[in-house]
């Protein structure tokens, strides 16, 4: 039994990509798990109850934090997206400031001896020197409406662990994908367009943005234990990288997948697919989460990608 073993977790965003395999990770460890957000879970989730709730709007947040009791929560609801953050940046901060804010302002009110993980961003980082490894300190450079949105969430957090003396932890996960993951984000993006060449439904081209970064990725089930053991041991008030370590340029991701491909693909650039503004190398130092939580990534990248192209084959059969 770990210290989660019987703990009462409210998971919000538990509809999204990351909600399902962290409410896994919990249930694996014993923990009692109710979910709210804004769209409901896939079939099968392990949540015990749902409440539809917009985290931006008061009334339903007081009201999905008095249903009944709990222990920790974990805040992943929000708008993940930084590409989608460009087109919509007053929903993104909507969505991200707002509704940390008043998730907890509702657990001042109805949970305060409460833990909360509030899930932040490696963005936060920009782009930072190429060649070095971000650690906790480094400072805010921010590039993206989402990346903004999310350093302000962070500093809320911040200050109301300090001011109001909420249990509060932080991560700044790095970039992670897997089973699940909607095609927004590059590695599904290229895993969905191998898939559909193989099946016959695409030319054989594969269509990319930006190939010349460099990026530190992660398999998301790796970093939901990252997130269970920051409820688990993480400092009072302290914030965690959670990461790899070490960077991958996507050109070597989009190789792997081609090199994966049961037929040939070539690759071309199209300009849609470019950001209005990128970073060369963003990669992180997680040696906090090693020494305080005993964390650290255990899969394999290749292992991943391979996973991500096969949910793709089989979705398009």
């Amino acid at each position: 039994m770990t210290l989660l073993g019987g703990a009462r977790v409210l998971v919000t965003g538990a509809g999204g990509f990351v909600g399902p395999h962290l409410v896994s990770a919990l249930v694996e460890r014993g923990a009692h798990v109710r979910g709210a957000g804004i769209g409901a879970p896939a079939p099968g989730t392990s949540i015990e109850s749902w409440t539809e709730t917009d985290f931006a709007d008061a009334t339903q947040t007081h009201a999905a934090l008095g249903v009944a009791r709990f222990d920790a929560i974990v805040h992943l609801a929000g708008q993940s997206s930084a590409a989608r953050s460009f087109e919509a940046p007053e929903e993104t901060f909507r969505a991200n400031v707002t509704g940390t804010w008043t998730l907890l302002e509702g657990l001042r009110a109805h949970a305060p001896e409460a833990r909360v993980l509030i899930i932040g961003t490696s963005e936060v980082y920009g782009a930072i020197e190429p060649g070095t490894r971000a650690a906790e300190d480094a400072p805010f450079q921010p590039l993206s409406p989402y990346a903004l949105s999310k350093a302000a969430a962070e500093q809320v957090a911040r200050a109301y662990a300090e001011t109001h003396g909420l249990d509060v932890v932080r991560a700044r996960p790095f970039g992670h994908t897997g089973p699940g993951q909607t095609t927004r984000f590059v590695v599904p993006s290229f895993a969905q367009q191998v898939a559909a060449i193989e099946a016959g439904a695409s030319e054989p081209v594969l269509r990319v943005g930006n190939l010349e970064v460099t990026r530190d990725l992660s398999d998301v089930r790796d970093i939901v234990q990252g997130y269970c053991a920051l409820l688990e041991h993480g400092r009072r008030g302290d914030v965690y990288n959670l990461c790899r370590g070490e960077g991958v340029q996507l050109r070597d991701v989009v190789d792997r997948l081609a090199g994966m491909a049961r037929v040939s693909v070539r690759v071309e650039v199209d300009p849609a697919r470019l950001r209005p503004a990128d970073m060369p190398w963003l990669v992180g130092d997680a040696s906090r989460a090693a020494r305080d939580t005993g964390w650290q990534v255990t899969r394999a990248f290749e292992d991943t990608l391979r996973d991500v192209l096969e949910e793709w084959r089989a979705k398009l059969v």
